[in-house]
């Protein structure tokens, strides 16, 4: 643990583990969340077949990106969250979205 906090740039054991929370919460969340979405967009299993689970999958991704940050914010790690969704779209080649 103690390498992650420092890579992470962490005090605290009770920062980790809100961070994991955070985390944990997020992933369910957005899971959960896909459905309706799908449901709200008009994307059912019958009418794309295979494709259903690639496309939620895809769906899922901009809500847990967003729910990570909201979430975050709400558990006092705002700062944290944020640097890390920045690092994170950086390497997937999407840094061009915090340019300013």
């Amino acid at each position: 643990m103690n390498k992650l906090k420092k890579r992470w740039g962490i005090e605290t054991n009770y920062q980790l583990t809100i961070i994991f929370i955070v985390f944990a919460i997020t992933g369910s969340a957005s899971a959960w969340l896909s459905k309706p979405f799908c449901i709200w967009l008009g994307i059912t299993k019958e009418d794309i077949g295979i494709w259903f689970t690639p496309v939620r999958l895809i769906l899922i991704f901009p809500i847990y990106q967003v729910l990570l940050v909201t979430i975050g914010l709400l558990f006092g790690q705002f700062k944290f969250f944020w640097a890390f969704e920045k690092k994170m779209l950086k390497r997937m080649g999407l840094g061009f979205l915090f340019k300013a």
